[in-house]
């Protein structure tokens, strides 16, 4: 099975950049595994989207959306859980 390239945006970039390097390194580890399995366990689809999903990781959320025709994962946020959903 091929595995499904990541790409970040902008924001996205930005706002993995401004975290602290430990909590920065957690957050890039998780998102490599989404090249493997986008919709790994502990992911959750958004409800009123229609390719949106989001990971947890400590009190931060990464939100992506999913493109299974081009194998493609898009970074779309890394945030806090305060924020993430604004």
């Amino acid at each position: 099975m091929d595995e499904y390239s990541v790409v970040f945006a902008r924001s996205a970039r930005k706002e993995l950049v401004a975290l602290p390097a430990k909590l920065a390194q957690s957050v890039l580890t998780t998102i490599e595994g989404l090249q493997r399995d986008p919709r790994t366990p502990g992911c959750k689809k958004l409800e009123g989207s229609v390719n949106l999903w989001r990971i947890r990781i400590g009190h931060y959320r990464v939100l992506y959306a999913i493109d299974d025709e081009h194998r493609m994962v898009d970074v779309i946020a890394v945030r806090h859980r305060r924020d993430a959903y604004r």
